[in-house]
Order: structure tokens, then C-alpha cells, then sequence
């Protein structure tokens, strides 16, 4: 059951409305990285799991979500219907609003319509809050780079009030991992790992480019400085250090040492005339 209070989770007092600030602001009401995707997809994923206690956690912070869907819609409401006369005029002119009309639409900052495809979800309660993790940094980044735009003091507080937030949401996904053995263990599901789980393969050698730290090093990790060399000594074949690109015949053609090129006939001979 949802039920709806006409009550801000944070305040909105927009006092230098700026409709193309409320182009910028469709980022987060219609976009990839905005507040309806995340409100449904944790929804979503909270039918993923048996385990009550993640499974309120993320009813929680998805019901959450849909207030801040509402404060977005506000932000641009108040952004584009308080402007004055002739802010509204210029400002709609060269934004979305010029063909939408005034307040929230369900597109983002280009005009792109909000797409399902936004919702991730996957089905194990470990890939989906690795995803939630990554997905309110997403968000955390979307806002920082609002709040640098902000015009007015009012936008800024409740851009921080949101932002904020994110952290908060990042921070509970991340111990809901721990809980489950899911923030420090990669591996989660069935898999059965082969031998090259904890090999670091130095795939990009050069000028700078071989690099040590703790993703590359001992005790997590055996550094291969010459994956070819590994190759040849776990198979028993010749790495081939050459650049040049090789090229096979296709199925039926002559050998390579055969191919002959292609005769180019000769120009036809012109009639003599009389």
C-alpha cells in the first residue's frame, strides 16, 4: 500500500528560478542515473530476495526514492513556472519546456524519454546491491555537477539534501553486502573458480604502464609480468612476439603462396573508322 503525504521530505524554496537550470534538472527526473529509476529498480529487487531484513531495506530506500522524485519535480515546477516574463520567454525558447510547457517531463536533459532499460535488476541479491552501489555513485556524480550550477541558495540546499542521501543509500547497500559475505568476497553464486582466479595479468606493458598496487600484488594476487612466457610454460607453446597481422585463406581458396592478383583486363579496342 502507498499513501501519499503533500509533506517535503526536505524544502523547496526556489528564489532565482532559472527554466534552464530545470533543463539540467530533468537529468534526475527522466534520466538513466535520476530518482524514478532507482525508486523502481530497488522495488524491483526487493522481490530478488528471502532475506526479510534486505528485502525492508530496500522497500525502504525505494519508497525513499519516489520522495525524491517528488523533490525534483518541485525543483523544476518552481524553476520554470515562477520565472519572470522575460526569463520565461528567452529561457523557454532554447530548452525542452519551449515545446513540453512548464514543470517535470519524463525525459531527461536532451529530451531522450525515461527507458525500462534504466531498471537493474538481476535476479541475486549480491549482484543487485554491488549494482546499487555503482548505481548511487551514479547519481551522487549527477548531482554534483548540479550543485555547481545551482543558482540560488535554495536549489543548492535541497540538491545537498539529495546528495547527501546518495551517500546515505551507498553506505546501507554496502553493510546489507557484509551482512551476506557479499562486500569483501567477489565470488558469490555456484561458480567452482579455475586456477587463474587470483592471476593479474600484465596485459599493457610500457612507458608507465606497469603499475604495482594492492590490485596487482601479493597476498591477494600473482603478478605476471610476461603473460606470453606464462602461456608458454602452462601449454607448452611458442609466444609470438611479432606485430605484423597474419592473414588465412578462406575455406576453398589456393594457398597463400599461390594466390596470384587479379588480372586487370585490357581496354577494349577502338574501331577504325572509314
Amino acid at each position: 500500500m502507498f499513501i501519499h503525504h503533500p509533506m517535503l521530505v526536505t524544502d523547496v524554496k526556489v528564489t532565482n528560478p532559472d527554466p534552464v537550470f530545470a533543463e539540467k534538472l530533468l537529468e534526475q527526473y527522466g534520466g538513466a542515473t535520476g530518482e524514478l529509476t532507482a525508486a523502481l529498480t530497488y522495488w524491483t529487487q526487493s522481490f530478488h530476495t528471502d532475506n526479510r531484513g534486505i528485502r525492508d531495506m530496500l522497500q525502504d530506500i525505494g519508497t525513499e526514492e519516489f520522495s525524491h522524485l517528488e523533490i525534483i519535480a518541485m525543483l523544476i515546477e518552481q524553476h520554470t513556472q515562477r520565472a519572470s516574463v522575460n526569463v520565461q520567454e528567452a529561457a523557454f525558447r532554447s530548452t525542452l519546456f519551449s515545446l513540453r510547457g512548464a514543470g517535470p517531463h519524463l525525459v531527461d536533459s536532451k529530451g531522450s524519454f525515461w527507458d525500462a532499460r534504466y531498471v537493474n535488476e538481476g535476479g541475486h541479491v549480491v549482484r543487485d546491491l554491488r549494482a546499487n552501489v555503482a548505481a548511487e555513485a551514479g547519481a551522487l556524480a549527477t548531482y554534483e555537477a548540479l550543485l555547481r550550477y545551482a543558482p540560488d541558495d535554495g536549489t543548492r540546499a535541497a540538491l545537498t539534501n539529495l546528495a547527501t542521501r546518495e551517500v546515505s543509500h551507498t553506505h546501507m547497500f554496502m553493510e546489507a553486502l557484509r551482512s551476506v559475505d557479499g562486500l569483501d568476497n567477489p565470488l558469490f553464486g555456484d561458480l567452482q573458480p579455475d586456477h587463474t582466479v587470483n592471476l593479474y595479468f600484465n596485459m599493457s606493458s610500457g612507458p608507465d604502464a606497469d603499475q604495482r598496487g594492492p590490485w596487482n600484488s601479493e597476498p591477494a594476487f600473482q603478478y605476471i609480468a610476461d603473460p606470453l612466457q606464462h602461456e608458454q610454460q602452462m601449454h607448452g607453446r611458442s609466444p609470438q612476439y611479432s606485430n605484423e597481422m597474419t592473414m588465412t585463406p578462406a575455406a576453398g581458396a589456393p594457398p597463400r603462396e599461390t594466390m596470384q592478383p587479379a588480372q586487370t583486363p585490357p581496354p577494349p579496342q577502338q574501331k577504325q573508322g572509314r
